[in-house]
């Protein structure tokens, strides 16, 4: 097919946003009809709201279960591109050619690779709360959003980088690291430090840590002793026997680099470059490696021991490393073979001032001193001091010259030393550069501090020796822009600091004599190498420079953050990359507001607790030694401090997961993405939030915490949530007695004009289901009204009461209290007969309503979409699914809030609308996957491949699986067997294919994990190497074996071999199961001609295929001919008025060519299956036609009850709500506003007539409140008084209910139990009495109104059921038509092919009429758009040779297929025998497995294959499974296995 586009033509894909179960119907029903589908959701699976829930109403069936097969087939789709952790920015165009901007946020797994096998989350040691579980227990930072997710893929939580991240030079994850000490992963925390540093113990101590500057916990109390905790974690592996290095493998000996300067920052590129497979030689001209850190800093801050452990761990790499070897010119190094130099040399030279008297003996250089000392050139003996003979003197009276960190190293140094020590500096003491901390350990060690002071010049005696300073008083100073010093002194202030030795410490200066003016590296003004800033590349080819030589002198992690990225320069070079970085991704960084620190403090889950001190060494213990004074943590310490981190950044970056996983799938580093997408149509699916409980303060959520909400209480039913589905109360894990739901929070009040439609019967079904896991609850609901409106909810609600004794009060509850001592919350209420009631209970369940999460409204608004007050989309008035802008389609609670049932028909309708917008693209944009041609392997013996699984260590860490692998290899027909790390990922599946065609295997055995999931993925793989699907069997070793005997590894081992025995016993008997292609009729018949009727002929035919609409009447129209009037709000001159509509459905049916309509004409037979039907018609003239169709709808539509209840028939007064419609639009063609004379001033209407006191039938409460308001506006001084039972508007009717209430309708419920009584009915002259219990009132009252209307429910029409069994289709026990799936597939039967729409599934108003209508033409479609149906595979086979005839196959069939032929022969000749149309079968095998005869077998399932599985367990002789010996029975030769037979 061409996939060009023609100019005109529009875009073949479509936009769904949101994948809840609203939104992936929407894609599949787009997809399955030919449309590429962009289905984009903002969490990191698909699945919704519904994902969440344990079970759904009115069936109690299992959530999951019946949504896993929607996920799975989203998931797996060809033509359904998944977007998760996406969102909609922005959408441009119009209908038909949408231009749409996505913004992918980074989930930091690849889920293309990832293979869900959980061991990133293993190791991840950031708990969060589990908002799938809606915070009830804790999840890790890598997570799956829940065990059945789609993609089955993890991602990882992380809002962005943590402060302290951004803060540090080298990026060092110090979140990470924090956050596996808090769990005693000592090891780990070291290996993500090393990752970024190769000097934890130094950095540890002596960091400058602007981590904790940058620290979010600073915000609450004190930041987290970041560098105390780095040592913590070095101490404790250190302390530990040293494990080796191994040397690193060096790839190309020919490009050498040679690094000048030990020190942090060459020893860092030296280990990068190496790493890297270059080999690295590194000179220095001192004794020791280490730089200024070994020779500067002294040994009471940094013990030797540390810094030279951390070097030998980068020289062990195989770096060669020449001490005292200086160099003295770039170009001998060249000479030498080096490909490229890095100069690191540290800024090991101090600054002498130039001010008088710098020159006198005793006047000494920080750096020298401090070297010196570094290298035992002083030392103390019994109290003496000891000089080398190269080092200077030192007097008794030091002056120490600088305010800085070196300069208090020095003057500590000397107190050690026992000199007395002074300092004088230009700052003053709050501003000097040193740090605080440093300064405060000056003072208290007794170091005099002159601050203020300028040195004027160096006085000495007359033999050239020091003995003081001349300062004088600074007022202040400044730099100018070129660097220059002006300093504003006190006049007069001139005054001298006494002294015998005074050592300059007023800065540091990288040593670059080696670098003569020829060498082509050029200086800068300060003395530094001029460099490119981003790739630290010298003038010259091939020189490099970085740290102090370039920075000037610089802290020891900026020096690692330079040999970092000089080093990756390096490598660049060496590989002859382009130089220049590629760009980082801008990944946001996490700071908390005072808001954000402010909430999580009063949800508890903030404390305040500073810092944890750390010891020292007491002053008078560290005078006279060089012991090291600051000690680390202890381990409770250590975790206690690490437990203070906020991990504002969540994921915590410790690199653990990246390390575990076994595919390559996290990348930390991944940036969000914006992606450009053109679509024809848009559909918004974007669901709902549950409102946040905690705004209704008065029931004291987040404060209480025995109160749920009903997601929560959801979560802790199911088996999968966080109590294994236990019910327990959050206070103590006991199980409650007594709970309460308390319902419409959040709904129907003052800011919530609405109902959200589903809380009542959420709170009934959890309060069964409750009832169901523990028996003795007692359960008490407080409602105002039970809203059960729809097709079962009201005997479900009936049930509750009456069977699991639930009880129910009308009541809404104002306030609960908290025994703080108990935890049991009280509830004072008045009951229904007035009674003020006190109750306390163990647990209470708010029952919170639907709202638009801001997001959304914020995305509405910018999109230009029209919202209503409360954020809900407010749709087009031709289409109830068109938003205001043509093109883009809304579904689900988006548009209202609704059930499950509800969001699909929406999902399903809005489809149709967007598919007959872009129908002439259909098919343009899919693709099919090509797989080889299968090769017959019939004739050939049993070649059977086993791939067992490790599954990581899911499996592995479980079972012995090499074990289970040799075991397979030995088995009868298996020619070859392995066992992979993770079969499921990608390369594995390719591997499997690969091993096919190698070892020429035509079975396939894969010992796994689930193959609900993953068989599909593994046929796959057979079919790409040329073998049937069929041929494939699968062992959940995982799930049987690993998960279930845990803590048994011999049993799970034993039991995997057992398992893997069975299925390679049934897969030698596997046999190729054959389909074939069905051709399609592309035209539909739709039955009925009323407004459903109407609009799925009209959707269809927009869409380009014939509709044949067949109406038995003599006008179309159906039940929409008798809705006359319209909410107020609506004239009859709008275009939604149900006349107005009415004539502009007929007219567009009439204009439409591609219906053929017709009248007076009803189906009198129908045959065929699927994608061919052939149904034939009796016309108006008596004449018969046959219609061929690929599809059915049904939309016989209904009836308005009639029977003499409350004596209707007898008195003309007495009417229906049809009746009066009519009379309130009588004699008018337009509906009038202005008030009429003839109408009546009192009308009392009763509610649930008839059937509708057993069932609601949905609609007669809107539609009895809006002839209400309709008669008040024309008749503003009528009375109305409405009984009902329970008041059901629900969803956005509230509002009519609230109108009614506002102008004057009175509302009177009726007792449980007590109707209404009339009399004076059938006498004229009698006025109409009608007596009532007020059950609010407790009192009776009399009303003699002028009409009684009743509100008749809706049945089905007279002939509904004739027209069933002629369709061969179910109806329920009310008549009206049964869906397939209650909630899962409300437009579809059982039987394919075949869909409902309108009143004949159950009552409904208009607009949920039309929309049934269209989603039932987009499940249509689904056919009638293909050219052919695939039919085969696994289906049953009869064997008419042992048909006896029975009907057993024909009774129990769901799907109505088996018939009986009078063309085949049975058992013992008889005449007629069972036959399956291979077509529509669904392949249950409920057939084969109740066949007596055991005539049927169901194929790729027979009774020889699973009966070989069942032996190879049972025989005694596990290495051999005897075939000949089963008792087999399979189809005699003829019958076609899994195909249609010519």
């Amino acid at each position: 097919m061409d996939k060009s586009r023609e100019p005109n033509q529009p875009i073949g894909a479509v936009m769904v946003l949101g994948g809840g179960i609203a939104g992936m119907q929407a894609s599949l029903d787009l997809a399955d009809q030919g449309f590429k589908v962009y289905l984009v959701e903002k969490q990191s699976a698909i699945g919704g709201k519904m994902a969440q829930l344990d079970k759904t109403f009115p069936t109690n069936d299992c959530a999951m279960c019946t949504i896993s097969p929607k996920l799975v087939e989203t998931g797996r789709h060809p033509n359904i591109q998944l977007m998760t952790n996406s969102e909609l920015v922005s959408i441009a165009g119009q209908a038909g050619n949408f231009n749409l901007e996505i913004r992918h946020q980074p989930r930091y797994i690849d889920p293309i690779k990832c293979i869900a096998c959980g061991d990133c989350a293993k190791v991840c040691p950031v708990i969060r709360p589990d908002t799938f579980n809606q915070s009830l227990n804790t999840c890790r930072a890598a997570y799956k959003l829940y065990p059945q997710a789609v993609p089955n893929a993890y991602a990882i939580e992380k809002r962005g980088i943590a402060p302290c991240r951004d803060a540090c030079p080298a990026g060092q994850r110090a979140q990470g690291y924090i956050a596996l000490i808090r769990e005693g992963r000592w090891q780990d925390a070291m290996r993500v430090i090393k990752m970024d540093n190769p000097f934890p113990g130094i950095c540890g101590r002596i960091c400058n840590h602007r981590c904790e500057t940058a620290c979010n916990r600073g915000l609450v109390d004190e930041p987290i002793n970041i560098r105390a905790l780095k040592r913590f974690v070095t101490d404790q592996v250190y302390s530990q026997p040293r494990t080796s290095v191994e040397a690193v493998q060096i790839t190309y000996p020919e490009q050498r680099v040679a690094i000048i300067g030990a020190g942090p920052c060459g020893l860092t590129a030296a280990q990068d470059i190496i790493r890297s497979g270059f080999p690295v030689t590194v000179f220095e001209a001192m004794p020791v490696a280490g730089g200024m850190l070994r020779l500067g800093v002294p040994e009471f801050r940094l013990p030797a021991e540390i810094i030279e452990r951390e070097v030998q761990d980068i020289i062990d790499l195989g770096v060669e490393l020449r001490l005292n070897t200086q160099v003295n010119n770039l170009d001998d190094l060249f000479a030498a073979g080096f490909t490229a130099v890095l100069i690191a040399v540290g800024a090991h030279e101090g600054i002498r001032l130039p001010i008088p008297g710098a020159g006198l003996e005793g006047v000494l250089i920080n750096t020298r001193f401090l070297r010196d000392v570094r290298l035992g050139k002083y030392q103390i003996t019994d109290g003496e001091l000891h000089t080398a003979e190269d080092a200077p003197p030192l007097g008794k009276n030091v002056l120490v010259l600088g305010g800085g960190n070196v300069a208090i190293d020095v003057a500590r140094s000397l107190v050690r030393l026992g000199r007395q020590v002074s300092m004088a500096c230009l700052e003053g003491q709050s501003q000097m550069p040193a740090h605080p901390w440093e300064i405060e350990a000056a003072l208290a060690e007794g170091i005099t501090i002159y601050s203020q002071r300028s040195f004027e010049r160096i006085l000495g005696d007359e033999t050239g020796h020091v003995t003081g300073v001349e300062c004088m008083d600074v007022s202040s100073f400044a730099f100018d822009e070129a660097g220059r010093l002006n300093v504003d002194k006190v006049n007069g202030s001139n005054h001298t600091l006494s002294c015998d030795t005074v050592i300059f410490s007023v800065g540091q200066r990288a040593g670059l004599a080696f670098i003569p003016d020829d060498a082509g590296v050029g200086l800068t003004n300060r003395k530094t190498i001029a460099v490119n800033p981003n790739t630290f590349a010298a003038i010259r080819p091939g020189v490099f420079a970085a740290g102090d030589s370039v920075s000037g002198t610089a802290f020891v992690i900026e020096a690692v953050d330079s040999g970092h990225k000089s080093a990756q320069a390096i490598i660049r070079y060496l590989q002859g990359d382009h130089l220049e970085p590629p760009p980082k991704p801008e990944l946001p960084v996490v700071h908390l507001e005072a808001a954000d620190i402010q909430e999580r403090i009063l949800k508890g889950e903030i404390k305040l607790q500073p810092r944890i001190p750390l010891p020292e060494l007491p002053v008078a213990q560290r005078m006279d030694n060089f012991l090291e004074v600051e000690s680390g943590y202890d381990e409770a310490s250590a975790q206690a401090e690490a437990a203070r981190c906020l991990a504002c950044g969540i994921c915590s970056e410790c690199m653990s997961c990246v390390f575990a996983c076994g595919v390559n799938a996290i990348n930390h580093d991944m940036p969000a993405e914006v992606e450009q997408v053109q679509v024809g149509a848009v559909i918004l699916t974007p669901g709902y939030q549950a409102y946040p409980a905690e705004l209704s303060e008065e029931y004291g959520f987040g404060r209480y915490p025995n109160v749920l909400t009903s997601l929560q209480f959801e979560r802790m039913l199911s088996a999968s949530g966080p109590t294994m589905g236990h019910i327990q109360r959050p206070s103590d894990q006991q199980t409650p007695d007594r709970i309460a739901f308390l319902q419409c929070v959040g709904s129907r009040d003052k800011d919530h004009d609405y109902c959200s439609a589903v809380c009542c019967m959420v709170s009934t079904k959890e309060a069964v289901m409750a009832k169901e896991h523990e028996h003795h609850l007692d359960i008490h609901v407080f409602m105002m009204d039970m809203r059960a409106f729809s097709k079962g909810y009201s005997a479900y609600y009936e049930r509750a009461r009456q069977v699991y004794g639930i009880q129910y009060t009308r009541c809404r509850i104002s306030a609960l209290q908290e025994d703080p001592h108990t935890r049991d919350l009280t509830i004072v209420y008045q009951d229904e007969h007035g009674h003020r009631q006190k109750e306390a209970f163990d647990l209470v369940v708010l029952s919170v309503g639907m709202q638009i999460p801001e997001a959304t409204r914020a995305l509405g608004d910018q999109l230009g979409i029209h919202l209503d007050t409360y954020g809900f989309c407010q749709t087009a008035q031709a289409n109830p699914l068109e938003t205001n802008i043509p093109g883009i389609f809304v579904a689900g609670p988006f548009r209202e809030p609704k059930d499950i049932p509800e969001s699909i028909v929406e999902a399903s309708g809005a489809a149709s609308a967007a598919a007959s917008l872009i129908s002439p693209a259909r098919f343009s944009l899919t693709t099919q996957i090509e797989f080889p041609p299968e090769r017959e392997v019939s004739g050939e013996p049993p070649r059977i491949g086993v791939f067992v699984c490790h599954c990581g260590s899911n499996i592995g860490g479980y079972l012995d699986v090499p074990a289970v692998t040799a075991y397979a290899a030995r088995l009868p027909n298996v020619t070859h067997a392995e066992n992979n790390l993770y079969t499921c990922s990608q390369d594995s599946i390719r591997h499997i294919t690969e091993q096919i065609l190698e070892h020429d295997l035509n079975r396939v055995v894969v010992a796994s994990c689930t193959p609900r999931t993953h068989e599909p993925l593994f046929q796959d793989s057979l079919r790409a190497a040329g073998l049937n699907p069929y041929l494939f069997e699968m062992a959940n070793i995982r799930n049987h074996c690993s998960w279930v005997h845990s803590n048994d590894r011999e049993a799970a081992t034993q039991k995997a071999r057992e398992l893997v025995r069975m299925a390679a016993a049934r897969a030698a008997l596997l046999a190729p199961q054959t389909t074939v292609q069905v051709p399609v009729e592309h035209t539909a018949l739709v039955i009925g001609a009323g407004a459903a009727g109407m609009q799925a002929a009209l959707s269809l035919s927009e869409q380009g295929f014939p509709v044949h609409l067949v109406e038995r009447t003599s006008e179309p129209g159906g039940n929409l001919r008798k809705v006359l009037t319209a909410p107020p709000n609506l004239t009859s001159a709008h275009p939604r008025h149900p006349q107005n509509m009415l004539r502009s459905l007929i007219e567009r049916v009439g204009a439409d060519p591609g219906i053929s309509l017709h009248l007076n004409s009803e189906v009198i037979s129908t045959r065929g299956f699927t994608g061919n039907f052939i149904s034939t018609l009796r016309l108006a003239d008596g004449n018969s036609v046959e219609i061929r169709h690929g599809a059915t709808i049904i939309a016989t539509g209904g009836n308005e009850y009639r029977a003499p209840e409350y004596g209707y028939g007898s008195d003309s007064r007495i009417l229906t709500q049809q009746e009066f419609e009519a009379r309130l639009s009588a004699d008018q063609v337009e509906q009038s506003i202005h008030p009429r004379s003839d109408l009546p001033d009192s009308v009392v209407m009763i509610q649930c007539v008839g059937p509708a006191e057993r069932t609601c039938t949905r609609i007669c409460c809107s539609t009895a409140i809006k002839n209400a308001l309709v008669l008040k506006q024309k008749n503003p001084h009528a009375q109305v008084v409405i009984l009902f039972k329970d008041v059901r508007t629900y969803g956005f009717q509230e509002g009519l209910y609230t109108q009614a209430r506002r102008q004057g309708v009175i509302f009177v419920r009726l007792p449980e139990g007590t109707g209404p009584h009339v009399s004076g009915q059938g006498d004229l002259s009698k006025p109409l009495t009608i007596q009532a219990m007020d059950a609010h009132l407790q009192r009776p009252l009399t009303i003699q109104p002028d009409l009684l209307v009743l509100s008749m429910p809706v049945v089905p029409q007279p002939d509904a059921k004739a027209v069933a069994a002629r369709f061969k289709v179910p109806v329920d026990a009310d008549g009206f038509l049964l869906e397939a799936h209650v909630k899962l597939r409300p437009v579809d039967f059982a039987s394919d092919g075949i869909f409902m729409a309108g009143m004949a599934h159950y009552p409904k108003s208009l607009d949920e009429s039309l929309i049934q209508a269209q989603a039932a033409a987009a499940r249509a479609a689904r056919i009638l758009s293909r050219q052919s149906l695939t039919a085969g595979g696994r289906v049953a086979v009869v064997n008419p040779a042992l048909c006896t005839g029975c009907l057993t196959c024909v009774r129990i069939c769901p799907f109505h297929v088996p018939v009986i032929s009078a063309e085949l022969v049975g058992v013992g000749n008889i005449q007629g025998a069972a036959q399956i149309e291979t077509a529509i079968c669904q392949g249950c095998g409920i057939c084969a497995a109740e066949c007596p005869a055991r005539a049927i077998q169901l194929m790729h399932y027979t009774d020889s294959q699973m009966t070989a599985k069942v032996s190879a367990l049972l025989m005694a002789d596990p290495e051999f499974v005897p075939v000949d010996e089963i008792n087999l029975i399979e189809p005699p030769s003829g019958i076609l296995m899994g195909g249609i037979s010519d």
